[in-house]
């Protein structure tokens, strides 16, 4: 039998994992769903920081509660923010976990901090400044949908703002209304520690659950893995597993019938695998581009390679700059 535990993303309790544990459970899955310090679960004593840290022992927490594996395969997956403490637990019980599933989540790493991956850039510099400087910010909601309050914490987005943490296709106005109306504060200790892995839980499978509404395609990792980041490179391990759902950031609620079918197929390690850079491909400069775009003749001058619309003076540029290494002959 599969246990799973599930884990929320910003700002949310388990509240939002309802409709989808209930189909895991009427499947046979055993479920239990999270409920992480100050959001929806336990406040934490006066005085009392909630951090990663605090979030990394709710999830083991409950991991421990289930008791001895006995036969059950132990299926942790982290929405969102909630991938850094399920991370941070599966790398401290490698052992007790059978998969990680990264629900429209990244892969955070050793030392990286979840602010990192908060979409909002204008909030993300804001905080990380307020954290360089050690003081606390000035509460004048800098950030587009989100402004910190006087208690250290992140005040959860207005109905309509929610599209600055993901994309909110798919979700009717009734699943918009119940996501704001049960949202809470993240504590912003949870945003700005760093995760601390001990590289445990890279040996551990793991499944990404991708949301294609949301930006995010498992064409668009295969294109990232074949310009040979070494960092992707572990993506293409066959105990990596990927699934996609044409939603937005919040499956749970918008799809939680799909969202059920593809965690109980990503616990059997079924799902896409992804092929190693230049396996039987030509190199990624000679293969088509993503976006169907007119073809305009090259004018190079020196190292610069012209492409000259048809249109009046001036003219708008954009420069693209190689990151490199790329062929002489190749065409951006």
């Amino acid at each position: 039998m599969t246990a799973f535990i599930l884990v929320p993303g910003a700002f949310t309790g388990p509240q939002v994992w309802e409709e989808t544990a209930a189909r895991l459970a009427a499947a046979g899955a055993e479920v239990h769903t999270v409920a992480l310090t100050g959001l929806g679960g336990p406040r934490a004593a006066t005085g009392a920081v909630v951090d990663l840290e605090t979030h990394v022992a709710d999830v083991l927490a409950v991991i421990d509660s289930t008791g001895p594996a006995g036969g059950r395969d132990l299926v942790l997956v982290g929405h969102d923010y909630g991938i850094h403490p399920v991370r941070g637990a599966a790398d401290r019980r490698a052992g007790r976990v059978a998969r990680v599933v990264h629900l429209d989540a990244g892969m955070p790493q050793d030392g990286v901090p979840a602010l990192a991956a908060v979409p909002d850039q204008a909030l993300r510099r804001r905080l990380a400044e307020d954290a360089g400087a050690g003081a606390a910010a000035d509460g004048a909601g800098a950030a587009a949908d989100g402004a910190e309050g006087a208690d250290g914490e992140l005040r959860p987005p207005a109905r309509g703002k929610w599209g600055c943490w993901g994309s909110t296709a798919g979700l009717s106005d009734a699943a918009l209304d119940r996501l704001t109306a049960l949202a809470f504060p993240q504590p912003l200790g949870t945003l700005l520690q760093p995760l601390r892995l001990t590289g445990a839980v890279d040996g551990v499978p793991s499944t990404g659950v991708l949301c294609t509404e949301n930006g995010a395609s498992i064409e668009l990792v295969q294109m990232q893995v074949d310009f040979g980041d070494p960092a992707l490179r572990a993506l293409t391990d066959e105990k990596v597993t990927f699934f996609e759902l044409p939603t937005g950031h919040w499956p749970m609620l918008s799809c939680p019938a799909e969202l059920a079918e593809v965690l109980l197929r990503a616990a059997a390690g079924e799902g896409h695998r992804l092929r190693p850079p230049g396996a039987a491909q030509p190199p990624p400069h000679l293969r088509p581009f993503l976006l169907d775009v007119p073809q305009l003749p090259r004018e190079r001058t020196g190292n610069v390679d012209l492409y000259v619309p048809e249109a009046e003076e001036p003219r708008p540029a954009v420069v693209f700059v190689h990151g490199g290494p790329v062929p002489a002959g190749a065409r951006p």
